[in-house]
């Protein structure tokens, strides 16, 4: 089990985002160096958009971390499958598998930048009422809002409302947008070594497809203001800053988490350890902020 401690403490890293400075006002334009901290190797986990994900309200301290805790180990198959290269599915140009390509063309439809005040991150539609998920460490720092799509248009957003604990915000745009909303994985159905794509704007890059596997289920990491641990998913797919609120979608195009943060070195960027939430958690906050009682 891997215990990683919060900047605040004497040793080991934590939760902060490259584009908040520790006293959780943001960092103008691309964020630039992380503050020092240990010079441990020991992981250190960023949001992968623009707050901090736990801040001490007395210190400006930076709290949290990311607990793994062993999974169970999948049980052997009894009979021997297929050769890979039967159930494989089709290689597309440069080798990527037809389904992915299909997938990403699918989500890219539906996800948009998300810029809101000096903050920027991504999100994507879920209805045909102009609802859109994303991280709620990317809307808190306050200001205007607004959001572009594939189409570069930009639209006027209204924060309908925001959860911190779970990190979630649903923002609005006019219904006649255009959008198209997302299709949602069913709950239990994502499993370890499947392939996943991260969609969203990376460091402003807009319409960035990257593509992984899940690595594992259930990690438990610090989320949202109350510092309590939640499942996440954990995956390779690159994730940067500027991909938080933005999906995880299967094969099949369905949203199966919303990209949150990434785990670091010391004076590094992505080290192909990635966490999102898992969209069961995501849509229960959505439905909660979109009736009211979020």
């Amino acid at each position: 089990m891997t215990d990683l401690r919060g900047l605040g403490e004497p040793r080991g890293p934590g939760f902060i985002s490259p584009e908040l400075d520790p006293w959780g006002q943001p960092r103008p334009g691309v964020p630039g160096e992380v503050a020092k901290g240990d010079p441990s190797r020991w992981p250190r986990l960023l949001l992968a958009g623009l707050a901090v994900v736990a801040v001490s309200a007395t210190s400006g301290a930076i709290a949290g971390g990311v607990v793994a805790d062993d999974d169970a180990a999948a049980p052997a198959s009894a009979t021997p499958g297929p050769p890979a290269a039967a159930t494989a599915p089709p290689p597309a140009q440069g080798g990527v598998p037809g389904d992915l390509v299909g997938a990403a063309a699918t989500a890219l439809s539906g996800v948009v930048s998300v810029r809101a005040g000096n903050s920027s991150g991504s999100g994507f539609a879920v209805d045909d009422q102009g609802h859109i998920i994303t991280n709620n460490h990317v809307v808190q720092g306050g200001g205007s809002v607004s959001v572009v799509g594939q189409d570069g248009r930009r639209l006027t957003a209204e924060v309908v409302g925001r959860d911190p604990s779970s990190d979630i915000a649903v923002l609005r745009v006019d219904p006649s947008s255009g959008l198209r909303p997302l299709a949602l994985a069913r709950p239990g159905t994502t499993r370890v070594g499947e392939p996943v794509l991260a969609v969203g704007s990376p460091l402003g890059l807009s319409g960035t497809v990257t593509a992984g596997i899940v690595s594992a289920l259930d990690r438990q990491v610090r989320l949202g203001s109350s510092g309590a641990r939640r499942n996440a998913i954990q995956t390779d797919a690159s994730i940067n800053p500027g991909n938080s609120g933005g999906p995880l979608v299967n094969a099949r195009g369905e949203v199966v988490g919303v990209n949150t943060a990434i785990a670091t070195l010391e004076g590094s960027g992505n080290i192909g350890i990635g966490f999102a939430i898992p969209i069961e958690q995501a849509q229960q906050a959505a439905e909660r902020i979109i009736s009211g009682g979020g």
